[in-house]
């Protein structure tokens, strides 16, 4: 179950990322292939990251697909037993694939095994709910969930869950947020190990993947699915009314900023209805049906 370099991939889905995937790829040693999937559909960008880079391979998606749904169509051209999951806005410091690989060798079996956040206020993990404070640990250990922007899936093993079929590791009903938690809770469901390795940093800019140009139109996206995202996933897991039990106070609050914002803060007041707007067509079951509107130019595409 150890981890090398010849036996991993990293998979990163990138939106308008040009401005930040460089840092990434750069921070990734050079004898690790990478896929790229490109939800813009820019044919200049693919191109130029495959011309640039010996080790990756770009493939543009017809749509954008999110980050679910991209990543299971990166994990489909996969062909190694582990695969590395990363933002395009993420940077690995100098040892982090190395203290990932050694970690790997001194642990008994995890289905998902993650780097930490160099930020300790800001983990990127969540503990066992029966743990108040995190553990102050060197080596690895246990954790309920990693967050999305980084974290490695050993295919082999949860490719043997009969919960996991046809490359369909995220849910692709997600668009944006909570694909990552939904994932760690249905490997626990299945008595997996999901592990951080407190020696293995790395660096999150923090909804920094797509260009500061779009940064409106993102953030409108984003509000949108936060609530669309919690009020499906808890839905999915605990059934419809206890989702509105723990959706609705964040509606209500989205709906009184809407309404304090509207004389005098048109941006704010947009932020809000957008928050809001998600929520109710999650409840009316509809799906996650939101994109950004933003075109790639004629120039861009080229």
């Amino acid at each position: 179950m150890s981890i090398s370099r010849q036996n991993l991939t990293v998979v990163i889905v990138s939106f308008m990322s040009d401005n930040v995937i460089h840092d990434c790829i750069k921070s990734i040693p050079e004898d690790i292939k990478i896929i790229v999937i490109d939800n813009s559909n820019n044919k200049l960008f693919k191109d130029r990251i495959e011309k640039q880079y010996d080790n990756i391979t770009c493939l543009l998606s017809s749509e954008n697909l999110g980050m679910g749904s991209g990543n299971n169509l990166g994990l489909k051209e996969v062909s190694t037993e582990f695969a590395f999951i990363l933002n395009p806005d993420t940077i690995l410091k100098k040892n982090t694939i190395d203290e990932i690989i050694k970690a790997s060798n001194n642990l008994p079996s995890f289905s998902i095994i993650a780097p930490i956040l160099d930020d300790d206020k800001f983990p990127n993990y969540k503990l066992s709910e029966k743990k108040e404070t995190p553990p102050n640990y060197i080596d690895p250990y246990k954790v309920k969930s990693v967050d999305g922007f980084a974290m490695i899936l050993n295919l082999k093993r949860i490719n043997s869950l009969n919960t996991f079929e046809n490359y369909q590791y995220f849910d692709e009903n997600f668009f944006l947020y909570l694909e990552n938690d939904d994932l760690c809770k249905r490997i626990n469901e299945n008595n997996e190990n999901i592990y951080i390795v407190p020696k293995a940093k790395i660096k999150h800019l923090g909804a920094g993947a797509v260009d500061k140009k779009y940064a409106y139109e993102i953030e409108l996206t984003r509000n949108w699915h936060w609530l669309w995202s919690k009020f499906y996933f808890n839905k999915k897991h605990y059934g419809f009314f206890k989702s509105l039990i723990k959706s609705l106070p964040t509606f209500f609050s989205a709906i009184s900023k809407y309404i304090f914002y509207s004389p005098f803060d048109k941006k704010k007041k947009e932020i809000y209805l957008y928050r809001a707007l998600g929520f109710l067509n999650a409840v009316l079951g509809k799906k996650s049906y939101l994109r950004p509107k933003i075109k790639i130019s004629d120039q861009e595409n080229r």
